[in-house]
């Protein structure tokens, strides 16, 4: 009986956990370059049930006999979340006419995994990696993103501008007066390796570890659309249908949960009581 509590109640965190995901994919569907996120549900390990019968099944040698056993089936014990992964895929271009704007195109990608991105430094010297191309340029002159994190061009120092107008071509060059510039575009071979660390932002699990430059695979191809900036992937009519069906899925499994509760009540207060 208490096996149902436990089913039921892992049926609601489940379902409490994926509104909580859907819910910040929402929240940032009019962020650039925001990847939404996906859950992964997985099922806790099933149970076999068997029924131990009268009978008894005598050994080969006539001697202890084992009592004989009758399979019933199997029982779910409940699921639980086992991760939050983000969904690479392109989001939709949006022009805005700003100079500082940039929207990262993929072009030929040689892995089915591969993803290219930005490389931004914060003021500590950690590298990450965005898709968030919302660029403005500080006090100094420094491309920066609005965390303050620094562009970086193709050897790793911050992109400078010196507060004049640039431009930036479509493989990704600022040109700046009379020099260019290549933008630090990097290449992951399999995007599930990089996890979320905040604000659109992506780094490697191993610290310290870095990828490799885009320009330096021959077979990545890719485009950089200045004054545009790459939408959010989040399908809004969709994720409003998911948070519905969340919802029901918790109401479902609430509702089983109060069936056990007066099923419970019953048997301790009515069934066995003493007349």
């Amino acid at each position: 009986m208490l096996r149902g509590y436990y089913t039921a109640a892992s049926g609601m965190m489940t379902q409490q956990r994926r509104q909580d995901v859907l819910s910040n994919n929402i929240a940032n569907a009019q962020t650039p370059g925001y990847k939404q996120d996906q859950t992964t549900v997985r099922a806790f390990p099933e149970l076999l049930i068997q029924r131990m019968g009268n009978k008894e099944m005598p050994t080969m040698n006539g001697g202890l006999d084992v009592p004989d056993q009758q399979t019933i089936g199997s029982i779910h014990t409940g699921v639980y979340v086992q991760e939050t992964i983000p969904d690479f895929e392109q989001g939709a271009m949006k022009k805005t006419g700003l100079t500082t704007d940039m929207a990262l195109v993929n072009g030929a990608l040689p892995d089915q995994t591969g993803g290219i991105f930005f490389t931004v430094q914060d003021n500590d010297g950690n590298i990450r990696y965005t898709r968030n191309g919302n660029f403005t340029v500080d006090g100094e002159g420094f491309l920066t993103t609005s965390e303050g994190l620094y562009l970086l061009d193709e050897n790793g120092d911050p992109m400078e501008t010196d507060g004049q107008s640039f431009n930036v071509t479509d493989e990704g060059m600022i040109q700046v007066g009379n020099e260019t510039v290549p933008i630090g575009i990097a290449y992951s071979a399999n995007v599930n390796d990089l996890v979320k660390d905040g604000e659109g932002l992506f780094a490697l699990d191993e610290a310290g570890a870095t990828l490799g430059n885009a320009r330096e695979n021959l077979n990545v191809s890719f485009t950089v659309q200045q004054k545009y900036l790459e939408s959010s992937n989040v399908n809004t009519v969709q994720t409003m249908t998911d948070m519905m069906q969340a919802y029901r899925m918790f109401e479902t499994n609430q509702k089983v949960l109060q069936a056990y509760d007066q099923s419970m009540d019953k048997a301790v207060n009515q069934i066995a009581r003493l007349t």
